[in-house]
């Protein structure tokens, strides 16, 4: 097991520890030298790096994606730790465990995977359920759906994440159809299954998350709906316009035009899946985003892009770390008072007498 972890990193100590490159760019010091500035991960979260000496001695040795072994001294800047490297050098496979740097869910996969297959034997629609069972009998597509992560970083951005997601949206899916009696659950529940799943070949998951170029090109909603098409190809019986319903609530889940949605939802449980998906999206990205936070100060987390806000880091705020008590000189410590120099005695002659006389406040007093 690595150490220290992310996490544990504290400022104004040197440290020598091994992360995943999560990026890396070389760029220029004003006096034209070349410094790397990087961004280092583990399964806990990630820190900023600098390396501004030696460059060129480490340069072509790794890439975004290696793991490295790094000493360096950890300081806040701009009131988040960054690490300032004095030696990298790239690991070698054999020293690496994979657990030590992939942030997962803390759930067991296989215990989610039999939840969602539960799920899905529940669905009373044959139809329904038919293409269900087929898309995830698919081994491929079994064992993606169970490692992939629900996005590369705004929520559910780990190891099952995906499956961890679906499975939330599944419960408020229940709770939501019995609270308006006109939702076709089976309908709700395969579009939470089907809404998502081109993230399975959208995203990279095996070194680091990123988008595949397939992902890049065509992105998770059109591959979902050739995934869907596929099957449907073996389920001649499948009536259309179901499958029309089906298509839109894998087209629409975005649920605008300009969030990336080909179409706005047009029918209750298509809307009502929009709904679900962006809240439990939220919810999940203010939880990791307050979790995982590095501000050192204040009861606020960084600004978060996605979210447009800082968030309130409410533990935090209603119980404050005390403050730590002010430290008391000891006496002999402490400077002596020293008189104002007019207030010295150079001599005793009656001139100085008066003169600190006239000086002090009130001055002399006035005979009478």
């Amino acid at each position: 097991m690595k150490s220290p972890y992310v996490t544990e990193l504290e400022p104004n100590r040197v440290v020598t520890s091994s992360f995943l490159v999560q990026s890396k760019e070389i760029r220029q010091k004003k006096t034209g030298e070349f410094y790397l500035s990087l961004m280092l991960g583990d399964r806990t979260g990630e820190v900023d790096a600098k390396m501004w000496d030696n460059v060129s001695e480490v340069l072509d040795t790794f890439d975004r994606d290696d793991f490295v072994q790094v000493k360096g001294l950890v300081q806040v800047y701009h009131n988040k730790p960054q690490m300032t490297i004095h030696k990298l050098r790239l690991m070698d496979e054999s020293e690496i465990d994979y657990a030590d740097y992939f942030p997962a869910s803390k759930r067991d996969p296989e215990e989610m995977w039999r939840e969602l297959r539960a799920t899905v034997t529940g669905i009373g629609n044959p139809h329904l359920k038919a293409l269900l069972e087929a898309m995830l009998e698919d081994p491929d597509i079994a064992r993606r759906y169970r490692r992939a992560p629900a996005a590369k970083q705004i929520h559910h951005a780990f190891l099952g994440g995906l499956i961890e997601h679906v499975l939330s949206l599944c419960a408020l899916a229940r709770m939501t159809a019995s609270h308006y009696p006109n939702i076709d659950l089976d309908l709700l529940l395969t579009g939470v299954v089907l809404h998502d799943i081109g993230k399975i070949y959208e995203l990279n998951y095996e070194r680091g998350f990123s988008y595949s170029n397939e992902g890049q090109l065509v992105g998770h909603i059109a591959i979902g709906m050739r995934m869907v098409a596929e099957k449907l190809r073996g389920l001649p019986d499948f009536p259309v316009p179901l499958r029309h319903l089906v298509e839109h609530m894998i087209l629409s889940h975005h649920g605008k035009l300009e969030f990336g949605s080909p179409k706005v939802p047009q029918f209750l449980e298509a809307l009502l899946l929009h709904y679900l998906d962006d809240m439990d999206s939220k919810m999940e990205a203010m939880r990791a985003q307050i979790e995982n936070d590095r501000q050192v100060d204040g009861c606020f987390t960084a600004y978060n892009s996605a979210l447009e806000r800082a968030s309130l880091k409410k533990d935090k705020y209603l119980n404050p770390p005390a403050a730590a008590p002010a430290k008391s000189e000891p006496a002999a410590a402490r400077p002596a008072a020293v008189e104002h120099p007019l207030f010295a005695p150079p001599n005793n002659s009656p001139f100085a007498e008066k003169l600190k006389q006239a000086m002090r406040p009130g001055g002399p007093k006035q005979e009478s």
